[in-house]
């Protein structure tokens, strides 16, 4: 990991999760926050011994960074903990791997994951993405459902065996893996809040699609290979898109970096770096249906701009529709 100049911040005190979580997401958080011991259900079904084997075998076969041991990693996760104002900062262990991975896991005791493919490919402004990005699904209570999807994939062959079973398993967690991917887009919000470099998190999705250095790689191109991807005219990979990231727990990295850019150039990103932002003592206060009807706008929204022939097929059906309630209701007003 290459070091970087040092760059000043600007700290978000106070800030609620709800300021970078993506509205699909944001829905299902807000309803699962307003019921009131549900996390502590699925920490049961989680089970403390099982965070503890976790730990324990973090603690045995990983590296824990501390003031010693990845020490700069350690300052990196301490310094994006400050930008979002985390009232606790997680363990964070880095563990023998060729991959480009970094998770959060657990409930009670949430710690931070890195694999050391990741840090040898990221240099510090990269990694204070990355660290944000977990940072921030640990903020937004991401565990809970994490926990519930899991739990449900490790019942498929229960379900399969029983007739209908499986398909209505199937459905379930098509719905969970939906919100997972959501999930994503929120905390690579979270992330370039807490590095405050566009370019850095650009650069983190592109080297995670090529494993490559930058030396080989072009934002303009590789944004223009998100556009293809995205904006497909052809409605046969309109339909394939949906099976190739139906079982998927991630976006594909064209799409991260996409999605991410199309955030900041909303104008969100620098509203909450003005100060304007939803604090989390305001968290209580947060309403269901409004959460649902931004969800509901946000998918709308998706579908209008996009040029993709499926999603445009889906608009114009749905204008379609209501054209035709409009027509049919003046016509029984009138009858």
């Amino acid at each position: 990991m290459t070091q970087t100049p040092v760059r000043s911040r600007t700290p978000l005190p106070g800030i609620s999760s709800r300021a970078w979580e993506h509205p699909a997401d944001a829905g299902a958080l807000v309803a699962l926050r307003k019921l009131k011991g549900f996390d502590s259900v699925l920490k049961a079904m989680s089970g403390l011994i099982s965070e503890r084997t976790v730990r324990l075998m973090l603690l045995g076969s990983s590296v824990r960074a501390d003031e010693r041991q990845f020490p700069v990693l350690h300052r990196l996760l301490h310094d994006v903990g400050v930008v979002l104002d985390a009232d606790t900062i997680p363990e964070l262990y880095v563990r023998a791997a060729p991959t480009f991975g970094a998770v959060a896991v657990g409930m009670e005791k949430p710690v931070i994951v890195v694999d050391s493919g990741l840090v040898q490919l990221l240099d510090e402004e990269e990694m204070r993405f990355v660290l944000g990005h977990e940072l921030g699904h640990v903020l937004s209570g991401h565990a809970v459902y994490q926990t519930l999807l899991q739990r449900l994939l490790g019942l498929t062959g229960v379900f399969a065996a029983v007739p209908g079973g499986s398909l209505g398993l199937r459905g379930i967690v098509a719905a969970l893996m939906e919100w997972s991917r959501k999930a994503e887009l929120s905390a690579d919000r979270a992330g370039l809040l807490a590095a405050q470099n566009p370019a850095a998190a650009t650069r983190v999705h592109m080297k995670l699609a090529s494993g490559g250095d930058l030396e080989h790689l072009d934002p303009t191109s590789f944004f223009a290979q998100a556009h293809e991807y995205t904006e497909t005219e052809d409605l046969r990979d309109s339909v394939l898109k949906v099976f190739l990231v139906e079982q998927q727990s991630h976006p594909f990295a064209v799409v991260r970096a996409s999605e991410l850019r199309r955030w900041t150039e909303s104008g969100a990103y620098t509203e909450i770096l003005a100060g304007r932002f939803p604090l989390r003592t305001e968290d209580d206060q947060a309403k269901v249906s409004d959460a649902a009807k931004a969800a509901a706008a946000s998918y709308s929204e998706t579908f209008r701009r996009s040029q993709d022939a499926l999603g445009r097929l889906v608009h114009e059906a749905a204008g379609f529709v209501g054209s035709a309630r409009i027509w049919l209701d003046g016509k029984l007003r009138n009858a």
